[in-house]
């Protein structure tokens, strides 16, 4: 208690700062994620990616990013097994923000596509670990974040296979393809804005103290998705067949109707993200905000403060301009070879689950959902469609992230011990 009120300003300036530091790695490296298949396929230029992953980063963490919060902050490590011992948290979660994000700017600065959740609950685990015990961790939560580490590649990849597999059936193997592209277009855009507001509402938005019954949910939803299908259809009405195009690839036409298509996934993708990813950055900035707040209480549940989703929101922003285009390349052109059909059926099949994820409170990886999304796509095509080579060196990234993060956690626990205790 004492420590903490002679040092609790010195530890809210330290927590800002690492969380924004965080905040930055996300924005720098898991952006690839939000934002790879957009610009790999040609759909929309890395300036523009950055401008609408600005706005719809930011617009996921503030309106939709609470939700999993509160499970990085109180749900990987037993709060009362900290009782009496509230400066323990807050070096803890200073050492996890820390450790994370000197991982995050290792890997960004690589151009590896490493997972930012992997990064924080790793770095969670290993200064609990260290520092109060191994019977402090919630290992049961730590199970289904495991397991969602192998689910969530499955999932992203059947669900981008799925979607691709309709827009052949529908659309390329049709009489007319680019009539039905243009026929059909629409109904997918209607899906993006569906998706993604209806998964919003149901549950991300309780922090505002916004609640809608499961009718006006459904309702805005639909309602939301109309005028996403509207401005779509007006987009992809401009659109007009290139006979000299079709001569050189027969499906030149229709990958046209699909690119004003992609830039409702570019933006459905990093709402998701923001919305999945700005709680492994904040999540532990709020646990140590709460304690100072409550003179040393551990609270396991406490009223996020809308200045932290801000500020978190900021740190993304900022990231992804100054460092995101280095890990970008790998998702969007390395995998496998994307066209504006398949990045729209990645991206959406990515947006969809990571927001499916986010309103569970589960902090799964976009890294991995994407990654598996796109897989989907260029197994649609068969498995020769598909680099193995870059594939096994992002799974190698993934193994390594998580012993790295609680390694450098536990050293900077012990460090910020020392300094302080």
């Amino acid at each position: 208690m004492d420590i903490i009120n002679e040092w609790g300003s010195v530890f809210l300036i330290l927590a800002i700062l690492f969380g924004l530091y965080m905040t930055w790695g996300i924005g720098a490296n898991d952006v690839a994620n939000a934002m790879g298949t957009s610009v790999g396929s040609g759909a929309i230029s890395i300036r523009q990616a950055i401008i609408i992953a600005a706005i719809f980063e930011f617009a996921g963490a503030f309106i939709a990013g609470g939700n999993v919060t509160s499970t990085i902050r109180s749900g990987i490590i037993d709060a009362d097994s900290l009782a009496g011992h509230p400066e323990l948290l807050i070096y803890g979660m200073l050492a996890a923000l820390l450790a994370a994000a000197i991982w995050l700017m290792i890997a960004s600065t690589r151009g590896w596509p490493v997972s930012t959740t992997h990064s924080i609950v790793g770095a969670i685990v290993g200064f609990a670990v260290a520092g109060i015990g191994i019977d402090s961790v919630h290992w049961g939560t730590i199970g289904q974040i495991v397991a969602s580490w192998v689910i969530s590649p499955v999932l992203g990849g059947v669900v981008a296979l799925l979607l691709m597999l309709s827009i052949r059936h529908l659309i390329l193997n049709a009489e007319h393809p680019f009539r039905q592209a243009k026929r059909w277009g629409p109904v997918y855009v209607f899906l993006v804005g569906w998706i993604v507001s209806l998964v919003s509402l149901f549950k991300g938005l309780k922090h505002l103290d916004l609640h809608f019954s499961t009718l006006e949910s459904v309702g805005i939803a639909t309602a939301i998705g109309l005028l996403t299908a509207a401005i779509g259809k007006f987009l992809i009405d401009r659109v007009q067949m290139d006979p000299a195009a079709d001569r050189n690839f027969h499906f030149a036409s229709v990958e046209k109707v699909f690119t004003p298509m992609m830039i409702f996934t570019a933006c459905a993708m990093a709402f998701a993200h923001g919305s999945n990813d700005v709680a492994n950055g904040i999540g532990p900035m709020a646990a140590v905000v709460s304690a100072i707040q409550n003179g040393g209480e551990v609270a396991s549940h406490s009223r996020l403060p809308l200045w932290i989703l801000t500020l978190g929101g900021i740190g993304i922003v900022i990231g992804l301009a100054t460092m995101g285009y280095r890990v970008m390349q790998t998702i969007g052109t390395k995998i496998t070879e994307l066209t504006p059909t398949r990045g729209f059926s990645a991206t959406l099949a990515a947006a969809s689950v990571v927001v499916l994820a986010s309103k569970t409170g589960l902090p799964v990886s976009t890294t991995h959902i994407a990654v598996g999304a796109v897989m989907g796509v260029g197994l649609s095509r068969g498995i020769a469609a598909l680099d193995m080579r870059v594939i096994g060196n992002i799974v190698m990234s993934w193994i390594i992230t998580l012993p790295a993060g609680a390694i450098l956690a536990a050293i900077f626990f012990y460090l910020f011990k020392a300094i302080f205790g």
